[in-house]
């Protein structure tokens, strides 16, 4: 059993990633060891939770990936943890338009069975917080409201009157944070600046923030409530089980939680793979051992910053190759895969690099902005999600790169990009001239492009065959002009760019929901 809590708030801004990462760094300050999560599609929140706890930051999503994964991806990341925060998303009952509370935080704490500790934001209110709090509490009474945490709290007094008004609906308050300038994180379009690109002042901010939760909140009554869950039925997930499935019907092409679309099992080729006792697959990666259940531990530690070389993106399995890149460390089994990072590509989930490595990858880390050169013998790039247009000067300054990646693609190599790597692939972006490998001029708007997507692949590409769906999301500001021929549709739209063995568009995918995109890409690199 995992004792769990999660952080939710009314709405959006009332502090909740504050407060979460706060109470992830107190708790481990005090010996624990805290496995941290997000409900939502976010990629920046995770980053700050990773710094603060030493764990991957790991994303809990139902669309993405669905409702049936949603335990075992909990159970696997938090294995072994003395204890697991869950940051929630927007306000607590807000999912998904049109589909109730699907995919909001209240969804996924009852499929976890965990309470929930509500973050209010006192500003100007007095009495009218009990209102407030008994409205959530009653409204679903399958979700548990188990405290309160008063924020930005403005005198002794405030406090007092906010306490004693609550005392009325029976939920304890089990924190009064004050106003301060010690609790903000700087942001700019897409949310909080990431950690990739504030490494020294995230970790003093996060310290900071632990003082402050461990001085203000009652630290003893939040961990006691997350020992009042119980034990929650399921089989933590695995990459080597979700790739092993491929081969036997288990899974197929498929909308992420959705109705088979009937496409015949993936057949994969993985280098330097047996079996264990029990049949399940067993991955030939250094460093790696099993658990009690026979299923595969990729036992690999995070990645740190790497010298002089590109900043970690807080991805699993991944180590230092001496002064270069980092590695899986699979002793050169399968294809060498580089996925970008630094501070201009830090949007990723850590189960896509898991999922590579199991399948066979040897992946390796590079930045865009820093290195001159693709990391020695690789087959195929990944161009994660980020920032580009912050750092389109500094990417267009490295001509070396750009050409680098010119030649790579004309020689046969396989590039995946999502959102941040198409603008790195196109011919421009800002008029900065990027890769040119993508017929497409990138710029900045003011429009925010912001959404999940049910979309349906019309045509074959290096990893999707035409009539596949697969749930993803978009979060950005800027636009590709031409459109191009779009490799995905959706209801209100599509997008993507297809030629040879590139993939590049603006949807992001979980790929533990679609475990076949890592099986596809390797057997494209091998």
């Amino acid at each position: 059993m995992v004792p769990r809590l999660v952080v939710a708030a009314p709405a959006s801004g009332a502090g909740k990633t504050t407060i979460a990462t706060g109470l992830m760094a107190a708790l481990v300050r005090s010996g624990l060891d805290v496995s941290p999560h997000k409900v939502g599609p976010d990629y920046i929140d995770p980053g700050y939770h990773a710094l603060a706890t030493g764990r991957p930051g790991r994303n809990l999503d139902p669309w993405l990936t669905s409702e049936d994964l949603i335990v075992p991806l909990f159970l696997h990341g938090a294995a072994d943890a003395d204890i697991a925060v869950i940051e929630g998303v927007m306000g607590l009952y807000d999912g998904m338009r049109g589909a109730g509370d699907f995919a909001s935080t209240a969804h996924v704490a009852r499929l976890l069975q965990a309470p929930v500790v509500l973050v209010v934001d006192a500003t100007g209110q007095g009495r009218s917080v009990a209102a407030l709090v008994h409205g959530f509490a009653s409204y679903d009474t399958r979700v548990r409201l188990a405290g309160v945490i008063l924020n930005r709290v403005g005198s002794a007094r405030h406090e007092e009157v906010c306490r004693e008004a609550l005392e009325s609906t029976g939920i304890p308050v089990l924190g009064a944070i004050p106003r301060t300038a010690d609790a903000a994180t700087p942001s700019r379009h897409l949310g909080l600046i990431p950690v990739a690109e504030r490494r020294t002042e995230a970790a003093e901010a996060i310290s900071a923030l632990a003082t402050l939760i461990d001085s203000s909140c009652d630290i003893s009554g939040l961990v006691a409530q997350a020992h009042t869950v119980g034990p929650i039925a399921g089989t933590p997930w695995n990459p080597a089980d979700a790739l092993a499935a491929l081969g036997t019907g288990e899974w197929d092409a498929r909308p992420s939680g959705g109705t088979p679309l009937g496409a015949r099992p993936l057949s994969i080729s993985l280098s330097n793979a047996g079996t264990l006792g029990d049949g399940h697959l067993s991955v030939g990666l250094s460093n790696a051992g099993t658990l009690g259940d026979g299923h595969l531990s990729v036992g690999l530690p995070n990645v740190g910053t790497l010298g002089d070389g590109p900043s970690s993106i807080g991805l699993p399995n991944v180590r230092t190759l001496g002064d270069g890149p980092s590695s899986s460390g699979s002793a050169g089994a399968g294809p060498r895969v580089a996925v970008a990072g630094g501070a201009a590509f830090t949007f990723g989930y850590a189960e896509q690099v898991e999922l590579l490595a199991a399948a066979g990858a040897e992946v390796v880390t590079f930045d865009p902005v820093r290195d001159e050169d693709l990391p020695e013998g690789t087959r195929g790039v990944i161009l994660p999600g980020g920032f580009p247009e912050m750092y389109a000067e500094e990417l267009s300054a490295n001509e070396r790169l750009r050409a680098r990646m010119t030649a790579f693609v004309a020689n046969g190599g396989v590039v995946v990009a999502e959102c941040a790597g198409l603008l790195y692939l196109s011919q421009e972006l800002d008029g900065h001239p990027m890769c040119g490998i993508v017929d497409a001029k990138a710029e900045m708007t003011g429009r925010l492009t912001l959404g999940y997507r049910d979309a349906v692949a019309v045509r074959e590409s290096v990893m999707t065959r035409a009539g596949e769906r697969y749930r993803g999301h978009e979060f950005h500001r800027t636009v590709c002009t031409p459109p191009g021929n779009p490799v995905w549709r959706w209801v209100d739209g599509g997008d993507g760019y297809a030629s040879g063995r590139v993939l590049a568009s603006y949807l992001h995918l979980h790929w533990a929901g679609s475990p076949v995109l890592a099986a596809r890409f390797v057997e494209e690199c091998s």
